[in-house]
């Protein structure tokens, strides 16, 4: 549950190893709702602002199975019930001859539901984001590196959550307005 009027606070940090440890020492804190931005990717932060997103392949399982049997079923319906022609002696259902289109509506499904999914994962697009509020924020694609604990965390607390980013020796501190 968010708290009206305030997205959150941000910290700002020099450096990309005062960024891990502040990120590791909120987790031991027990802020679960955070996030970390900065102008290049640091190895170990994802693992330290407890982000595990494991979605991403169950999606594109997901796609690629309703593709295969949309590719199979599209076939089966056109040989079999709406369209029987007998070719050669052969079945009107031929399994052998609908591998190849299932094989290619299986890898077309899984492609887009790959690239839909990691749209939808990643909330994107957002033509809009809060934290664009903060001045100081137009300095996290240069040289700044910044973490932010989302008022919608359970142990949020407006006076208790800044004196504690504090304790981290951030260069500044930033409430992040709606």
């Amino acid at each position: 549950m968010r708290r009206a009027g305030t997205y959150g606070f941000m910290a700002e940090f020099d450096s990309p190893t005062s960024l891990v440890a502040a990120a590791h020492r909120v987790q031991q804190a027990g802020y679960r709702k955070v996030d970390a931005y900065s102008p290049f990717p640091i190895e170990g932060l994802a693992e330290a602002v407890g982000f595990h997103r494991d979605e991403m392949p169950l999606v594109v399982l997901i796609g690629g199975l309703i593709g295969g049997i949309t590719g199979y079923a599209m076939q089966y319906w056109m040989s079999v019930i709406s369209y029987p022609i007998n070719v050669g002696g052969k079945p009107y259902h031929s399994w052998p001859a609908f591998i190849i289109v299932t094989f290619e509506m299986t890898i077309l499904f899984a492609g887009i539901s790959a690239v839909l999914g990691m749209l939808a994962l990643n909330g994107l697009p957002m033509p809009y984001h809060p934290v664009f509020n903060v001045p100081r924020f137009a300095f996290a694609t240069k040289d700044r590196f910044f973490l932010i604990v989302f008022s919608s965390d359970p142990k949020y607390s407006s006076i208790e959550t800044r004196r504690f980013l504090e304790s981290l020796s951030p260069r500044s501190i930033a409430e992040v307005p709606d």
